[in-house]
């Protein structure tokens, strides 16, 4: 399925899709958050490396990119009026 630009989608699918945007970004950034914590305390408990303080930095690419896909539909939210 191929993704809608915003200015092709309905005022509802912008709005529903506004809202999952934000959840997908809050819920990212809480992951990355806890699995940065976990992979500090684990590499200080156990004094070697883990690979859980990666995981976080790949995540925080994603937020990212989602991110300027919800300025976007924010803009074209606000150009509509909605």
């Amino acid at each position: 399925m191929a993704a809608k630009k915003p200015e092709e989608m309905t005022n509802e699918e912008l709005l529903k899709n506004e809202v999952l945007f934000k959840t997908i970004i809050y819920l990212l950034l809480f992951f990355a958050i806890l699995l940065l914590a976990l992979g500090i305390w684990l590499t200080i408990v156990k004094k070697q490396f883990s690979a859980l303080t990666v995981i976080p930095l790949s995540l925080g690419i994603i937020v990212m990119v989602n991110a300027n896909t919800l300025k976007t539909l924010q803009k074209e939210k606000k150009s509509r009026g909605l």
